[in-house]
């Protein structure tokens, strides 16, 4: 297997996972403090000059109930500070680098915070594809 897809291997398994472990942590009912942050994106340069993309699963965990709801109106903006976060990066990103998925989530982190005024939220990086 290439080192693409053992890390997209990974991320997947632990994707699969997380429901399992929040549920297990403690009470018998399980909490709802995930929820997934879609259609993120930035536009890359390829080795061979052509543009990529590079695509982002990523997901929230936010155990504050009043935190949580605020996160969820929150969501357009979220997304967006994600998106330009991606694009800065991506676009200083040279032509057939490997993006670093923990800088990635760091800005990511960094941008949730930001958006939501105090830290709480924790951003959980799934997936780091780059087409």
């Amino acid at each position: 297997m290439t080192p693409h897809r053992n890390i997209l291997a990974l991320s997947a398994a632990a994707f699969l996972l997380l429901p399992a472990l929040a549920r297990a942590e403690g009470s018998d009912k399980p909490k709802d403090t995930y929820f997934q942050v879609t259609g993120l994106a930035a536009t890359i340069m390829r080795p061979d000059g052509g543009h990529g993309v590079m695509t982002v699963e990523a997901g929230l965990d936010v155990p504050d109930p009043s935190l949580h709801a605020y996160a969820l109106l929150e969501m357009p903006r979220l997304q967006d500070a994600y998106t330009q976060a991606l694009q800065a990066y991506g676009g200083a990103l040279r032509a057939g680098t490997l993006p670093d998925a923990d800088y990635v989530a760091r800005q990511l982190q960094t941008a949730t915070d930001h958006v939501l005024g105090k830290p709480g939220a924790r951003l959980l990086l799934c997936g780091l594809m780059v087409n």
